[in-house]
């Protein structure tokens, strides 16, 4: 069984990073992997793999929430279904690539890569927007490649991948919305698909008895999923009401520094 103050802090962490997520438009992967990260270890939870447990149950913890978002989006018609199950194929697959790769490299150098593809998300918070007409749109094989370096990058940070899959549907040529929501949907199937791969990629390292599944720690992504899930319409509701822009560049600030707190706690355990 969970430790009741164990559980209060997964499902703290749940309700605050949704209403983040909710507020500024983004998940909340930068927040929560570091976050499960320093909880595991306090909970005395795999400590030679505490950050491949993050990984995976933090990927596990966005199955609900993704499957919410991608039906939100589709019923108001902002999703390019065709698109999407394009790009889904390359995501899938590189997921799971990403997943075997993950299993097999210590936790230290997936703690820095981490790290530094936070601190490139936090530079790209600081840059202004630019969209431009594309002349030459990826077709089939380029959206399914990209689909697939996008599926391998996500599941190693355990992102559902909307940072860069806007950013790229919007260059080519899609508007704001579509590019959300098309986004939105591919981000379901490589949930599935990274789940699928940090439980089976760490089989040997389950323990029924601790709730642990593989790679995944069972209570912290449910209780992280339900009040996440909740949280994030009210996240939607005040951003209206708040300096959205402002409070992402804050939110890029601040997972550079939880993952860097992270970096310097597993380089700790492990010299320990």
């Amino acid at each position: 069984m969970i430790d009741l103050t164990f559980a209060l802090y997964y499902a703290a962490l749940g309700i605050g990073v949704g209403f983040i997520a909710g507020l500024v438009g983004v998940g909340g992967g930068g927040l929560a992997v570091p976050a499960f990260t320093i909880i595991f270890t306090a909970q005395g939870i795999a400590n030679q793999e505490v950050v491949h447990m993050a990984l995976g149950t933090s990927m596990a913890a966005m199955i609900f929430t993704t499957f919410s978002s991608m039906r939100a989006h589709y019923n108001k018609g902002h999703v390019n279904t065709i698109l999407a199950t394009k790009m889904a194929s390359g995501v899938i697959v590189g997921s799971l690539i990403a997943t075997t790769i993950a299993s097999a490299v210590n936790g230290v150098f997936l703690a820095l890569f981490f790290s530094l593809f936070m601190l490139y998300i936090a530079y790209k918070m600081f840059q202004p927007n630019r969209q431009k007409t594309n002349l030459r749109p990826h077709k089939t094989v380029g959206n399914t490649i990209v689909g697939t370096l996008i599926g391998t990058v996500s599941a190693l940070v355990s992102v559902s991948g909307a940072g860069m899959i806007v950013p790229y549907l919007m260059n080519q040529n899609f508007d704001v919305k579509h590019a959300v929501g098309t986004a939105a949907t591919v981000g379901f199937p490589l949930a599935l698909a990274g789940t699928a791969g940090y439980l089976i990629n760490g089989w040997q390292h389950t323990s029924p008895g601790q709730l642990t599944f593989g790679y995944i720690y069972l209570p912290a992504a449910v209780l992280f999923s339900l009040t996440s899930y909740f949280s994030a319409p009210l996240g939607v509701a005040c951003a209206a009401h708040l300096p959205a822009k402002s409070l992402k560049k804050i939110l890029g600030i601040l997972s550079l520094l939880l993952s860097l707190k992270m970096l310097m706690q597993v380089i700790e355990n492990v010299s320990g």
